[in-house]
């Protein structure tokens, strides 16, 4: 980098940090410099730019908000990629009798793998299971490029909001494709974007010809490890998956999960392997795209169903 560039990256990373250690309003960031500088310099700045806020060492001492960080990502994330994704989800960790409406940690780290590793998802039919508020699913829908994309979960105040997240990302459903008139506001439907459609699954009471009529290229899944009883659940989802391929090649499947009592993870591995499912670890990903507790251990099983 040329002497008078060096100056003007340091100045423009400078401006950064002291707006977003004051906390300032998004808008007052210089962001179109950001973006004319990103022509020439590349990914590199974005990650200078990280260290210089959210991994600020008064920021990992003093987190800022959880809202303005993920707004100032989401604003940040759009300037090399021109895309964002937009959350409406619950303040409360549990509501409704459900965990489905607010986004957990490996919910975004399988978006950030999802991202750096592309060619997993690009033109293939994925069948996402316990969609929650929808982030990992939207990420992939807009930065991976799948043919289709099956959301789905099984409590309906869950699919509700998940429906509107789609529509505020500008994606419409199937059943909307033909009335996109309904939904003023929402960006012009992209003929390139994927098939998007909601789906209610129940674990438990679910098919096998419910799951073949899925046709699914891609099995996901994240955070859905949080007891013996879903673990089993979906071991029998993923079994029954794995059986009524027929014909098809079996699915890939990839399982994200936040390591939180050791004793449920060797569970799921031990009950893989009673269905006869193999696995491995996926490679981890470079890219800290989003906020999320650094410190806590996340893993991606790649499945061989």
């Amino acid at each position: 980098m040329a002497p008078e560039e060096s100056v003007e990256a340091s100045r423009l990373l400078q401006s950064f940090e002291r707006r977003f250690l004051a906390a300032r309003a998004l808008r007052s960031f210089p962001w179109q410099s950001l973006e004319e500088k990103l022509r020439d310099s590349g990914s590199e700045l974005l990650l200078d730019i990280l260290q210089k806020t959210v991994k600020h060492p008064l920021c990992v001492k003093h987190p800022p908000s959880v809202k303005y960080v993920r707004c100032f990502l989401s604003e940040l994330i759009r300037k090399p990629s021109g895309d964002s994704v937009t959350l409406s989800e619950s303040s409360a960790i549990i509501s409704h009798g459900t965990t489905g409406l607010v986004t957990w940690n490996a919910a975004l780290y399988l978006a950030e793998w999802a991202i750096e590793n592309p060619a997993a998802f690009t033109h293939r039919t994925v069948l996402e299971l316990g969609s929650g508020a929808g982030l990992t699913g939207l990420a992939i829908c807009k930065m991976c490029h799948p043919r289709a994309y099956v959301f789905s979960d099984c409590h309906s105040l869950v699919l509700e909001q998940l429906r509107g997240n789609i529509l505020l990302n500008g994606l419409l459903l199937e059943s909307d494709a033909t009335a996109p008139a309904q939904h003023p506001g929402h960006n012009t439907h992209n003929a390139e974007s994927p098939r998007v459609t909601v789906a209610q699954l129940d674990w438990d009471i679910v098919t096998a010809p419910q799951l073949a009529a899925f046709q699914p290229d891609v099995v996901i899944a994240a955070d859905v490890l949080y007891c013996p009883e879903t673990v089993l659940s979906l071991v029998r989802v993923l079994q029954t998956l794995s059986a009524c391929q027929k014909d098809r090649q079996a699915p890939d499947a990839y399982i994200a999960f936040t390591v939180r009592n050791p004793e449920t993870c060797w569970l799921f591995t031990t009950e893989l392997g009673k269905a006869g499912i193999s696995w491995e670890a996926a490679p981890r990903h470079n890219q800290k795209l989003f906020p999320y507790e650094e410190h806590s251990e996340m893993e991606i099983l790649k499945l061989m169903l």
